[in-house]
């Protein structure tokens, strides 16, 4: 299958050539402002299908959106017609078609354009209305109020909002290219033309999309982790991330240290609890302690170690000889007082997890340690 994209270096065109590079059977053609027209010509051809994403709507003219949407869309089409061929096309118009503004406009004359010549060829036309697209790629200060935000607040800018309250419709890059994909698996009735629009969409406020943003930032400090159980989050997330410069991909944790070693927090959750890591010199043992409701998963990945567990109210020591040569993982139940203790000749490190955030007002730490007996409940 041979398959051309206009607007192949745009935003959605870096997604869907990408794409098209990973499906069998499928030689893609891409075009772009300042591509050799003779790579449109070709294209036009010998294209069984073309997915038609270049266009207008940011000009410094408003004349331009009819030249750049509508006008070329239209050059397309007499071109197909000069050529006597009638490949699948698959358009990427914008829910503005339904507006009367000047961009809006354009993408409803490009729209009407290829619906006639679907008509007058018996050729096939899918036309995607879509919404606030993004995602990674996207170009700040131009289009899109995600990549603006997630740009300059990766980059410490500060950033402008027009209106917190103002409800945006998001749809992910993602789902704009499955929902593309699935064209080519269908079988479109000729001579018609459709539009459709990408099902799955997000609506979030001007304002929460700031400070969603901006809590990315902080949680380099904080520690905490966003709600990734919720798919815009880590969408966003994702696409926060993809704004940093490479230098900025690594930050340091802040490191505790003291005779027995280091230890460092590296993420929390409040739904999650959190995840810390520790160094211990030979010989050291760490805890001594019990928790009434926390619990703990202990997971050596460098030295050996003895982990000790007594039920408070008990004389029985329960021993896990654990080596980061194995990665097990000893879970530590609430009411066991335990300890951890540095049986090798060399540092020990240890990921830790906890079901709680420690919280020094409620640590839920009680200290006992595990080999004195002298306290324990008959």
């Amino acid at each position: 299958m041979i398959i051309l994209a206009t607007g192949s270096a745009g935003f959605v065109g870096k997604h869907l050539m990408e794409a098209l590079g990973r499906r069998p059977g499928v030689q893609a053609i891409g075009f772009d402002l300042g591509s050799n027209p003779a790579v449109l010509e070709e294209g036009l051809a010998r294209a069984d299908v073309v997915f038609h994403l270049a266009g207008v709507n940011r000009p410094q003219n408003p004349d331009e959106f009819r030249t750049g949407n509508a006008g070329f869309t239209e050059v397309l089409c007499s071109r197909l017609q000069a050529l006597g061929r009638k490949p699948l096309i698959v358009f990427a118009s914008s829910i503005q078609a339904a507006l009367d503004n000047p961009y809006g406009l354009s993408k409803r004359q490009a729209e009407d354009a290829l619906a006639q010549w679907a008509k007058s060829t018996g050729a096939s036309v899918v036309s995607f209305r879509l919404r606030n697209v993004f995602g990674k790629w996207c170009r700040p200060n131009y289009n899109s109020v995600t990549a603006t935000f997630c740009h300059h607040i990766a980059h410490d800018m500060p950033i402008e909002i027009s209106d917190p309250n103002r409800e945006l419709e998001l749809v992910y890059i993602d789902d704009v290219v499955t929902g593309f994909l699935a064209v080519l698996d269908e079988s479109p009735k000729a001579g018609t033309f459709e539009n459709r629009e990408i099902p799955k969409f997000y609506k979030i406020s001007l304002g929460t999309l700031a400070a969603q943003i901006r809590s990315f930032r902080e949680s380099r400090k904080s520690l905490l982790l966003p709600a990734f159980d919720d798919e815009l989050t880590r969408r966003l997330y994702a696409t926060y991330l993809s704004y940093l410069d490479g230098p900025d991909f690594a930050y340091h944790l802040a490191q505790k240290t003291d005779p027995r070693g280091s230890l460092a927090e590296f993420v929390k959750s409040p739904g999650a609890g959190q995840i810390f890591v520790s160094r211990t010199f030979p010989g050291v043992t760490r805890g001594n302690h019990y928790h009434h409701t926390k619990t703990e998963k202990f997971l050596v990945v460098e030295g050996e170690a003895i982990i000790r567990l007594r039920q408070i109210n008990r004389a029985e020591v329960i021993e896990h000889r654990v080596s980061g040569r194995e990665f097990k993982v000893v879970d530590i139940p609430p009411g066991y007082t335990h300890s951890i203790e540095n049986i090798g000749n060399t540092e020990m490190v240890v990921l830790f997890w906890a079901s709680e955030i420690f919280d020094p007002a409620t640590p839920d730490t009680c200290f006992t340690e595990v080999l004195n007996l002298k306290n324990k409940v008959e």
